[in-house]
């Protein structure tokens, strides 16, 4: 279900109206029941309900809301424009922001790749942006977020390795940008059918597991020494051979 855009009259005529025929109603009926005139007191008796229930028409949208309108359980339409409104008061009117908001998911413990225990947590910026599919497509689109967005990050965390030495291989940890855009689009694809619009996924958190944090550490230093040792050696192969071929070219010494 699509959202449909709906225009509501402007609720200031109403008010206009109704703020003094609302007292004067009363007034003309007291005082057709002290002269004892049956008929403008009857007549203002059923004007009353009638002035109430139009004033119950009148309602507000403040800035960055909608209202999901809807007559005996069929959606009408959204208001969207902002101020003091009149419709049908026959009609329900849900109020649902539009603002953009942002909430921190909880800290999980997956494994990485690797199978290596982590936690990691991420914030996630969103916002509504179709008011009919976020209030029927889905039981409490908050929630849903919610639940999907952390759903989303425990499902990323599994397809890469926290961190690596190896040069062009993607890591949570060495390639923040990469991750984040891919997190983003992760959980977009879970909340379109909600309608809502992810702004923007950021990791927040990532450390291993506190049972393997020591460990770890040591694992990572040692990888990093060999690792330096590796490129040292490469280093040095690459100038010795460069240094041949230089003598080779200038006939200093002819090698077999």
């Amino acid at each position: 279900m699509k959202e449909k855009p709906m225009k509501a009259s402007s609720g200031w005529p109403v008010l206009l109206v109704l703020v003094p025929l609302l007292p004067l109603d009363l007034v003309v009926f007291i005082a057709a029941i002290d002269r004892g005139n049956v008929l403008p007191g009857v007549m203002c008796f059923l004007l009353s309900p009638v002035l109430v229930l139009t004033l119950v028409g009148l309602f507000i949208v403040n800035p960055n809301q909608g209202r999901v309108v809807l007559l005996f359980g069929r959606y009408v339409g959204t208001v969207k424009e902002p101020g003091l409104r009149w419709a049908n008061p026959f009609l329900t009117k849900r109020k649902i922001s539009l603002r953009v908001r942002n909430f921190e998911t909880g800290h999980s413990k997956v494994n990485d790749t690797d199978g290596n225990p982590i936690e990691i947590a991420s914030v996630v910026v969103w916002k509504v942006v179709d008011t009919a599919e976020a209030s029927f497509e889905v039981d409490d689109y908050v929630n849903y977020v919610h639940v999907q967005s952390e759903s989303a990050v425990r499902n990323l965390a599994t397809q890469y390795p926290y961190g690596t030495h190896e040069d062009g291989q993607i890591s949570l940890r060495g390639n923040t940008d990469k991750i984040a855009e891919r997190l983003q689009t992760e959980i977009q694809s879970r909340l379109h059918k909600a309608g809502v619009q992810v702004l923007e996924a950021r990791i927040t958190h990532l450390a291993y597991a506190p049972e393997i944090a020591s460990a770890m550490l040591q694992r990572q230093q040692a990888g990093a020494i060999i690792a330096a040792r590796t490129l040292i050696v490469e280093g040095a192969v690459g100038m010795v051979e460069m240094a041949l071929d230089k003598l080779a070219a200038q006939q200093i010494v002819e090698l077999d």
